[in-house]
């Protein structure tokens, strides 16, 4: 009797925490679906919470506007990204670590959800500004992961910040690129994976003629 008691409230909070993940995951499908069909601007929260079955107040309980129903993709892209550099061999290099965790979280994200998505935040002026926000998270969060792969070292923090940077950088240019592919009209078919190593392998390689330009100088 007293085990049964004490096994109780973890069943019912496991029962909450699925209901408010499965009210979430209708807000979000309902939205999405209609902003594809009406585009961002001409759909309402209204029109949203009736389609999700839920109240307005039920709405803002999970996100503080359209805006943040279409970049909360974006959270759930960089707690991955982090879980994947946390993963990578503890006497892996930084850049070794950063291009695989990379590639695979970008792999693994190019679904068509994602590629609509980016497609709406492109022709869509108030997102597409709202969108430039998240490679300064991004490249905060990669910072962390990384300082806490370096054991802490404060010595480490400029190097790791830098390197942030610059691939998040490359991360931007890609993702447009990619986008460019994807909406022209060339028949060149290649991998998701296979491009982005083709975007680090051009990085790399410039980086290293820059740095040859630079000693050039001193």
């Amino acid at each position: 009797m007293e085990m049964t008691e004490k096994k109780q409230p973890e069943a019912v909070e496991g029962r909450r925490e699925r209901k408010r993940r499965q009210t979430r995951e209708r807000i979000e499908q309902a939205a999405m679906t209609l902003f594809m069909e009406r585009g961002f601007d001409a759909t309402t929260i209204e029109e949203i919470t009736e389609a999700a079955d839920v109240s307005k107040r039920s709405f803002f309980d999970y996100f503080p506007s359209k805006e943040e129903v279409v970049f909360a993709w974006q959270d759930s892209f960089a707690d991955r990204l982090m879980a994947a550099i946390a993963a990578r061999p503890a006497g892996e290099s930084p850049v070794k670590a950063v291009e695989e965790a990379l590639i695979v979280t970008v792999t693994a994200s190019a679904d068509e959800r994602a590629l609509a998505l980016s497609e709406l935040i492109h022709c869509t002026p108030t997102l597409k500004a709202r969108d430039q926000l998240k490679y300064a998270k991004l490249e905060q969060k990669l910072t962390e992961a990384l300082i806490a792969r370096s054991g802490g070292d404060p010595r480490a923090r400029a190097r790791m910040r830098l390197l942030s940077a610059v691939v998040i950088g490359a991360l931007r240019v890609g993702g447009e690129l990619w986008q460019q592919r994807v909406a022209g009209t060339s028949t060149e078919s290649i991998s998701m994976e296979a491009f982005a190593r083709e975007i680090f392998g051009g990085l790399w390689k410039m980086l290293a003629e820059f740095g040859e330009e630079a000693k050039s100088r001193l």
